[in-house]
């Protein structure tokens, strides 16, 4: 007796994106980044098609963040300076794309001007040549001015912004149209504001093929299954058919692990837990690994073990 077939049968395939741009294309980038594409469900490819492996986005910030000295020691010197720290994550780390978070934008920070922030923008795009992912500070209103100026300092480069809310995707629509960049979509936890940002976007007049979903990201812990949850629906979902689904995802792994204890806490006061040197890296990259099978296209991660272990497990996984 035959056995029955057991595949899944999908309907349609996730958005092709891809990210910077060659001199042939109008930017300066050596190489560009492409995600998405799937017919199937990650690592499933006796279901379907993958034509783009998952990619790494090597963690910039425009000031040092607020991590543990134990971390920042794991990365280097160069958190210190964002042109140096981008050029470690391509030369040294791997890293597949850059992604630059301008903290220092902050009106209860730093408050760097949005000229300050476009020149750090210029400096890493010099640095380096692998495409950028440019996100603001989180404050909608001088985001507005600094992404603005950053998206012109980056004109042409094909760059991935973050990110447009309900509350401000006009004016990240405008900016990228006006300078020929990609958009991240963002939505806090809820696929249905997830969709309905899509929507907004669409009924603006941006194609959604530029477009990549952000559903938030949680650390291991901390709402971390709600999370994959949604990004797991939305990965079904637009395979099923649903084209306001149907787009690549991206998860902020480094820039929310080093917020949670678990990962910043040194031993003697979370004693039993385990040296912190191997803790932090180990919770980022345990994190990251899971994302991968919710559906992450792009993860940002920071520590350079973390990194390397979920570019081997890339590696292990399509091989």
């Amino acid at each position: 007796m035959a056995l029955p077939d057991i595949k899944e049968k999908w309907t349609h395939k996730i958005n092709e994106v891809t990210i910077g741009a060659t001199k042939e294309q109008g930017g300066t980038r050596e190489k560009t980044v492409t995600v998405g594409g799937q017919t199937t469900l990650p690592f499933l490819d006796f279901e379907g098609s993958i034509p783009n492996k998952p990619v790494i986005a090597g963690y910039v910030s425009d000031i040092v963040p607020e991590w543990s000295e134990v971390i920042l020691n794991g990365i280097g010197n160069e958190v210190n300076s964002p042109v140096e720290w981008a050029q470690k994550n391509v030369a040294e780390f791997g890293a597949d794309l850059i992604s630059i978070k301008l903290l220092g934008a902050d009106p209860n920070g730093k408050n760097a001007s949005p000229a300050e922030c476009a020149k750090v923008i210029e400096g890493i795009l010099k640095a380096v040549k692998v495409p950028l992912i440019i996100w603001g500070c989180g404050d909608d209103e001088k985001d507005s001015l600094v992404l603005q100026e950053c998206a012109q300092a980056a004109a042409g480069e094909n760059c991935l912004i973050g990110s447009a809310k309900e509350s401000n995707y006009r004016t990240i629509v405008a900016l990228c149209k006006a300078n020929k960049h990609k958009i991240i979509s963002e939505a806090p936890v809820d696929i249905n504001i997830g969709k309905q940002v899509n929507i907004l976007l669409q009924d603006d007049g941006f194609d959604l093929n530029n477009v990549v979903m952000f559903q938030t990201t949680a650390a291991l812990g901390y709402g971390f299954d709600y999370v994959y949850t949604i990004s797991e629906r939305a990965r079904i979902a637009g395979l099923k058919g649903d084209k306001l689904m149907a787009l690549a995802q991206i998860c902020d792994v480094g820039g929310e692990v080093y917020r949670v204890k678990e990962a910043i806490t040194d031993e003697d006061i979370l004693p039993g837990w385990g040296a912190l040197e191997k803790r932090g890296p180990l919770w980022e990259a345990v994190c990251a690994g899971n994302y991968l099978q919710a559906g992450a296209d792009i993860l940002i991660m920071a520590h350079p073990v973390a990194i390397k272990n979920i570019q081997n497990t890339i590696t292990k996984m399509f091989s």
